[in-house]
């Protein structure tokens, strides 16, 4: 199936509403969405058709899933973006694809990760996946700034691929648990390592508070339908430092892989269209290493198939 992305996008052009919209991606250009579609010509109502809202048509995507992926297949078969021409490069700057309902993430699921975190892992025969949540206000867009808290010592980089849930379900079979992923995008699961952990409580680890300040999620640099990505468990995973490589890896080294997952959190709760799991990420971290982000590092991640995020380190005001 030919590759496409959806990114959400306000326009720089002089004079332009800043208002968001939906993109069509495809070899590194964008196309707006809305043009595209009604080019090609559709049996969408007009309301979809003008959803300038990535967040909006996730909610349903469900509904409206199907529709979208073939209608744009059509005007790809049709070469009509090229007939309604790409974005300039710098006509435009991207947002965050959409914004999750709810960020999940997994810890430690990665054997070597865990090894380089000095984390003793119970047989996978006698685990389960370690969930935790992220605030949904810590996502931000490639090209944006990662804010340090003047507090924060050791500040670390994890990336990972990110599942976007796509319709309602509970106690979901690992065996099904695929046609619930609406897409994947790239997040950047930015970690406070020395506020991960509480003196002040017999509880040691305080994850929420380390990983969920603002800024603490780069996320992007667009949503990636599940269709067009034929093995999610086969994707190389990359994250650099001023240009050195720290992370390089697969998806394949997941201890619990994307499905069991999802099956494991719909046994906990319902999950939602718009939700997000942030599936693990391998080793390669700046606390294995002893190395911490600093002020004026920039951070690339990249996700085979997806794309790449780039965001700089800054220091906060006080």
């Amino acid at each position: 199936m030919t590759w496409f992305g959806l990114a959400t996008y306000e326009s720089l052009a002089p004079g332009a509403v800043a208002a968001r919209r939906t993109a069509l991606v495809q070899h590194g250009h964008l196309y707006d969405l809305e043009a595209v579609l009604r080019h090609v010509g559709t049996d969408m109502d007009d309301a979809l058709l003008a959803a300038h809202d990535l967040t909006a048509l996730l909610s349903d995507w469900y509904v409206h899933g199907e529709t979208i992926n073939a209608a744009v297949h059509r005007a790809l078969d049709a070469g009509v973006p090229a007939k309604v021409g790409a974005l300039a490069s710098d006509a435009y700057r991207l947002c965050v694809p959409y914004q999750p309902g709810r960020i999940f993430a997994t810890a430690s699921n990665y054997y070597e990760h865990a090894a380089e975190m000095g984390t003793k892992l119970a047989p996978r025969s006698e685990s389960s996946p370690y969930m935790f949540m992220k605030a949904e206000t810590s996502v931000t867009a490639t090209g944006t700034d990662v804010v340090l808290p003047p507090h924060a010592q050791r500040v670390d980089w994890e990336v990972e691929l990110a599942v976007v849930i796509g319709r309602p379900g509970r106690h979901i079979p690992v065996e099904q648990a695929h046609e619930w992923i609406a897409g994947y995008t790239v997040i950047n699961d930015v970690s406070a390592r020395d506020l991960n952990r509480r003196t002040d409580y017999p509880f040691t680890h305080d994850w929420f508070r380390g990983k969920s300040f603002d800024t603490f999620a780069p996320l992007g640099p667009w949503f990636v339908p599940r269709e067009v990505i034929r093995d999610p468990q086969q994707l190389r995973m990359t994250l650099s430092v001023n240009g050195e490589t720290m992370q390089n890896d697969t998806t394949a080294g997941m201890i619990f892989n994307i499905a069991e997952q999802i099956a494991y959190l719909s046994g906990i709760l319902t999950l939602k269209p718009g939700d997000l799991i942030a599936t693990g990420t391998p080793t390669g971290v700046g606390m294995g290493r002893g190395v911490y982000l600093k002020a004026g590092d920039v951070m690339v991640a990249g996700i085979e198939g997806i794309g790449t995020i780039e965001n700089r380190v800054v220091a906060q005001h006080r």
